[in-house]
């Protein structure tokens, strides 16, 4: 027999965290992180700001093609993971389902780094994201001005590129319009 409770247990303990901590189970283990920090949640919401042509229901022209979301609850593979930001492309999920936990795996996933959980995404979740099949990954650390962009290739990760500083870029899979990545780390 296992130390570890069940999963009904340990999502219950999920539900019961307060307000100011971000709760993830992996591998049926309760992660508690504190909120994100202001330069974080900046980083977060000025990348969603600059992706936001990409789906037009945000009000902005430009390519369209995705539904993107902030701090989704995903339920993959009886983990709960929450990244900072998640799209699909739209003819995977035309319609928003009206859903705590989101099931259908994202196309994109971005992680914004802190120093509380920056260990925790770049090992275990990042290796669930690879093995629930998302096919892009992203990590912004405002600390360092960082952008890394990872495409997966077969069961591992490829980093295609880094970018620092006040780049602009075309990143995999929003490469259709330049990034500023300086926006991201202005205060």
């Amino acid at each position: 027999m296992g130390d570890k409770p069940p999963p009904e247990q340990v999502y219950e303990a999920l539900e019961r965290l307060p307000p100011h901590v971000v709760g993830e189970i992996i591998e049926g283990e309760l992660h508690v992180s504190p909120r994100p920090r202001m330069l974080h949640g900046r980083a977060a919401i000025r990348l969603s700001q600059q992706l936001a042509p990409f789906d037009p229901e945000l009000g902005a022209e430009g390519p369209g093609g995705w539904v993107t979301l902030p701090e989704p609850e995903l339920h993959l593979g009886g983990n709960v993971l929450v990244p900072d930001l998640a799209g699909w492309r739209r003819e995977r999920m035309p319609e928003i389902p009206d859903v705590t936990g989101v099931e259908l795996v994202p196309d994109w996933l971005c992680e914004v780094l802190s120093p509380s959980t920056e260990a925790l995404d770049r090992s275990r979740k990042m290796t669930l994201y690879a093995r629930e099949g998302v096919n892009h990954l992203w990590f912004v650390d405002p600390r360092i001005q960082l952008l890394e962009v990872y495409r997966q290739e077969g069961n591992h990760w490829q980093r295609l590129g880094a970018y620092t500083g006040s780049a602009h870029v075309h990143a995999e899979p929003f490469e259709a319009r330049k990034l500023n990545l300086g926006s991201l780390w202005e205060r």
